[in-house]
């Protein structure tokens, strides 16, 4: 049995991690832990789930790092920079590994994956991701990884900036820029995780959409997660590699 703690064990994902941890074969859940418990509680997991908060990710990882915890960690917020630092802990533990993906969800995934596909052949390109009032951070972490990609898609494809001759405007009308891709947030009572990705060219559109309608849409990748952190060392961005998508 593989021992598994979870960190924000009282969050929404959270919960669900811990009956999923449970439900699994193979695993075992051995601490639950939430805001101000003492991280202690978990020294016997081999592996911990994070879905805490910007705030308190970077702390809990130090500690795991130090204490030889692999970690798999679906909590948003995170930059370059944070993901260097990272880099230069793991350095110092060669034998931990840390899992850092913006969506456990394996059609969002493959919408990512598409949408890079895509990006290369249409000349316009938008993202509006769609999410519950109780999310903290816009763009969703999912919307500004499928920005990227896509932006670095239309580089290598060599294509100019989206054609847009906006020049009057209020604030935040157009979304955010992220590289260079335009990125609408909504968030709306009743809603879970959705995102659209939308091409256009003369003549055509064409929409990628992703509808995660439970949380229960994450586990699966969690779950595969936790099995594989352990043989992969270092950082891992994304569970691309480990469903083979790519």
């Amino acid at each position: 049995m593989t021992g598994v703690a979870v960190f924000g064990a009282k969050g929404r994902m959270g919960s669900e991690v811990c009956r999923a941890v449970e439900a699994a074969e193979g695993l075992s859940l051995v601490a639950a832990l939430d805001v101000d418990d003492d991280l202690a509680a978990a020294a016997s997991a081999e592996v911990v789930v994070d879905f805490t908060s910007p705030d308190a990710v970077m702390r809990n990882l130090s500690w795991c790092i130090e204490h030889g915890k692999h970690a798999v960690v679906g909590t948003t917020g995170f930059t370059e920079d944070r993901l260097d630092v990272l880099r230069d802990q793991l350095a110092e533990h060669p034998g931990v590994g840390v899992l850092v993906a913006a969506n456990f969800s394996i059609g969002a995934v493959l919408m990512m994956h598409f949408a890079a596909q895509a990006a290369a052949f249409y000349e316009s390109v938008e993202i509006i991701e769609l999410h519950h009032p109780n999310k903290v951070d816009a763009p969703s972490g999912t919307a500004a990884a499928t920005a990227r990609r896509v932006a670095a898609a239309r580089a290598a494809a060599a294509l100019s900036a989206p054609p847009d001759a906006t020049t009057q405007e209020l604030a935040g009308a157009r979304g955010a820029s992220v590289e260079g891709v335009r990125v609408h947030s909504v968030r709306l009572r009743g809603l879970v995780a959705h995102q659209e990705v939308l091409f256009g060219a003369e003549g055509e559109t064409l929409t990628i959409r992703h509808d995660s309608l439970d949380r229960a849409s994450f586990m699966p990748g969690v779950i595969a997660g936790v099995r594989a952190v352990g043989e992969r060392p270092g950082l891992t961005i994304g569970i691309e590699q480990i469903l083979g998508v790519g």
